[in-house]
């Protein structure tokens, strides 16, 4: 089970076994849950998805991540005695979207040009209004349920502040139980430093604070992830799985030398999609894929995320995963679906490097014990699975190194990871380019810095050193 799920599925635990911390308010109103969200409006509101999914569609999903965070408050504010805001931002004319929500006390225009802005006043006129405790939160959580809410409220009798923190580094929930001046002021909206720049405010303001479990906001192409994983509504916007089709994952920065002998062999595959997602190439690799006949997708740098946006955005009932360095062998196809049919969550294939000599010799056994023995087969072995596998796991990490590592050991805890019979060569060129031992040794480091407890990011900037 993926870490984010199993923090949701103890919160209410946590919030059952500390009810009597959560007292309930006697004065209607003292409680204010104050939701912030934009009137859906095509071309206006998740912006970053467009180029991906498209305006209509962006607007469609923001509609039901709206419609997702009404139904969590409404069924919060049966039981948790709260006065319900929502503050709304786009076109006037359309407020009537929330008229049939009955337990929305009190509807608004936002007010202010920047979040920081918006965010003071609407806590400032909900502290001149008599509320005590507020709590603000966003229509971009699609995990967000009452019981986390609850957990916030119960949090907030303890601390001046509480945090909801989100997987980019922003948070998607705010709670304070007074006017705190200066909260807002100069924080980098829309980046990935909101919250660390936040909590150091706290700390100036002499301001206490705790935080909730991290959940993801569906922002950028490879949160969609989260979207497929819940399913319900939220999956209608996004393109419908075909049955019995394979999706071929590819990321690639800068991989036109490299991608015509990748892809060559899927292009004749019935009923397959090769989904190319790029990290920002400039040597024409998006081109040159179009022209190849792959669907191109313009993602986030970084392996894990785009992994996850091609997945995210891709119509099979399979997916497999393939660096642009990486070939397939003759009868992939037959053995990817014989491996899945015997039961294993997830196959790969026998690892094998493209050039003599016996030091490469060495590195596919040893590749290939680990492979077989520990069932941790890594991103340049073809690791292929079911959608519906997937994204029950919640994906990749969006990280820059060692996502195929940590994603690998989850894997393994689902059920048997299959090691195919044929093999995948892969380019001898980064063990040329660094040196068999000093390319090995580094990996190994990675690895050794990622189990210590070392970020990604660390690890990642040290890899790129090494080089």
């Amino acid at each position: 089970m993926d870490t984010e799920q199993k923090d949701l599925a103890g919160i209410q635990t946590q919030v059952g076994s500390n009810a009597e911390g959560i007292a309930p308010r006697s004065e209607y109103g003292e409680r204010r849950l104050i939701i912030m969200t934009r009137i859906p409006e095509a071309g206006r509101v998740k912006t970053r998805l467009i180029p991906a999914i498209g305006a209509e569609e962006a607007a469609e999903l923001h509609t039901r991540l709206l419609q997702r965070t009404l139904i969590t408050a409404e069924e919060h504010s049966r039981t948790s005695h709260v006065n319900v805001e929502v503050r709304h931002a786009g076109d006037a004319g359309t407020p009537s979207l929330f008229a049939d929500h009955t337990f929305v006390s009190i509807r608004r225009p936002q007010q202010g040009k920047d979040l920081g802005k918006r965010l003071s006043s609407a806590v400032a006129d909900a502290i001149h209004e008599r509320a005590q405790d507020i709590v603000v939160i966003g229509t971009d959580c699609p995990d967000l349920s009452p019981a986390v809410l609850d957990l916030a409220w119960q949090k907030l009798v303890q601390v001046d502040v509480v945090f909801g923190p989100a997987k980019d580094g922003g948070y998607y929930l705010i709670g304070l139980k007074r006017k705190c001046n200066g909260l807002f002021h100069d924080i980098d909206w829309g980046t990935e430093h909101v919250l660390a720049q936040s909590q150091q405010r706290c700390q100036q303001l002499g301001l206490s604070y705790a935080l909730l479990p991290i959940l993801s906001d569906v922002d950028l192409p490879e949160d969609l992830v989260t979207c497929r994983r819940i399913g319900a509504s939220l999956e209608k916007c996004l393109p419908q799985i075909n049955f019995g089709m394979l999706s071929v994952v590819i990321p690639t920065m800068n991989e036109a030398h490299n991608l015509k002998s990748a892809v060559a062999p899927l292009l004749n595959e019935s009923n397959c999609e090769v989904i190319i997602v790029d990290g920002g190439s400039t040597d024409g690799t998006p081109e040159l894929a179009r022209e190849l006949g792959c669907r191109v997708v313009q993602g986030t740098r970084g392996r894990g995320r785009q992994l996850n946006a091609g997945a995210a955005l891709a119509r099979g009932e399979f997916l497999l995963f393939l660096h642009a360095d990486t070939r397939l062998p003759t009868g992939f196809r037959q053995e990817l679906n014989e491996t899945l049919a015997s039961g294993a969550i997830a196959g790969a294939f026998r690892f094998e490097i493209d050039s003599p000599g016996w030091l490469y010799r060495c590195i596919e056994w040893g590749t290939n014990l680990r492979s077989r023995l520990l069932q941790l087969p890594y991103g340049d072995q073809g690791l292929f699975m079911r959608a519906s596998d997937f994204f029950r796991l919640n994906g990749y990490r969006n990280w820059p190194l060692m996502e195929d590592f940590e994603f690998s050991r989850r894997l393994k805890s689902g059920g048997n990871v299959a090691i195919t019979t044929s093999t995948a060569p892969t380019s001898a060129k980064r063990w040329k380019r660094f040196g068999v031992i000093r390319n090995t040794w580094a990996n190994q480091i990675c690895i050794m810095l990622y189990l210590c407890g070392f970020s990604p990011e660390s690890i990642a900037a040290y890899y790129s050193r090494r080089s």
